[in-house]
């Protein structure tokens, strides 16, 4: 956010009224963080972001992150799983959000982009699932990727 203010007071030709944010892996995690925490930005956009920090630790292939990140597993510390959680601050969600998962991906499994989009829809929060079920952590097949890129760009255009 700092960043943010930073950006915005040094460049006068960006219009403050019409900033976005997208991250993909951990800054997938940030945009949704970001979403329970702020309502600075007009639209987001969620690639291969946690969500939930307990479901995740029982079915992510990686282990090692959470259990030293959060000091313990989700039993032994479930405070830290439960404070660190974009989940944990559904009731705040309020900015449209393009989430984008890939069925394949086993670092951060495709369930975290449904539980996000879900806890968007069942808020009336605008949002919609950019879906592959041929992709994992990136995506790396060239109409896909194209399908990426549009949906992306038609998603900014929309709201900025």
């Amino acid at each position: 956010m700092k960043g943010l203010d930073y950006v915005l007071n040094t460049f006068a030709y960006i219009d403050t009224n019409k900033v976005g944010a997208a991250g993909a892996s951990y800054g997938g995690f940030m945009i949704d963080w970001i979403e329970g925490h702020t309502d600075r930005f007009k639209c987001l956009v969620s690639h291969d972001g946690v969500y939930n920090q307990t479901s995740m630790y029982g079915a992510t292939e990686e282990l090692w992150f959470p259990e030293w990140d959060f000091r313990g597993t989700p039993w032994s510390n479930p405070e830290m799983y439960q404070k660190f959680s974009p989940s944990s601050y559904a009731e705040n969600f309020k900015t449209p959000c393009l989430i984008i998962h890939g069925e394949n991906d086993f670092r951060v499994p495709y369930t975290q982009g449904l539980e996000f989009f879900t806890a968007l829809q069942r808020q009336g929060v605008e949002s919609k699932l950019l879906f592959y079920p041929d992709e994992d952590h990136f995506v790396q097949k060239p109409l896909n990727a194209e399908l990426w890129w549009n949906t992306l760009q038609k998603w900014f255009a929309r709201y900025l």
